[in-house]
């Protein structure tokens, strides 16, 4: 799944990250990864949180408004932090960067697992990579929510499915 949503992180890049004079060429591939790690690990982040209902909101609404979305404003806010720490880039630098392209990757992911045409990304997928590839994908994932309790497991689903 990584390697999928670095291409689509590429597929993105241009004016954002390829062609701003503020990252020299020769960091641009780790911009995109580090971009990637951002997605990855921000929504690996709000599932962990309980946060579950966000993340697939954006999954399922094949990504409209997407820079309006909680997860993506997380993701974004993440990786901002990442260009100015790793990067050295000031931060309207940076927000120009993430509100360029975290939204349009988010939007473009969305869309794809919602394609049955397009079998790069799928729900199933992206919560298994989050279980660590572990049998029981939204099971194991449910079940962390659930720890220490079940109370208010229901309402933290409701309008899911």
């Amino acid at each position: 799944m990584l390697e999928n949503l670095i291409d689509l992180i590429k597929q993105h890049a241009g004016e954002a990250i390829t062609n701003n004079p503020a990252i020299p060429n020769s960091q641009n591939d780790a911009v995109v990864g580090e971009a990637g790690n951002s997605i990855i690990n921000g929504l690996k982040d709000m599932i962990s949180q309980g946060k579950i209902q966000d993340v697939m909101s954006l999954l399922q609404s094949n990504g409209a408004n997407a820079s309006s979305n909680p997860a993506v404003q997380n993701i974004s806010g993440g990786f901002v932090q990442t260009l100015m720490s790793k990067f050295g880039l000031g931060e309207d630098q940076a927000n120009g960067i993430a509100s360029n392209l975290i939204p349009t990757v988010m939007q473009n992911l969305a869309s794809k697992t919602n394609d049955p045409n397009d079998s790069s990304f799928s729900i199933e997928g992206i919560l298994s990579h989050f279980t660590g590839g572990q049998q029981g994908g939204l099971e194991g994932i449910l079940g962390n929510l659930t720890q220490g309790g079940e109370s208010g497991i229901m309402d933290k689903l409701k309008g899911l499915f």
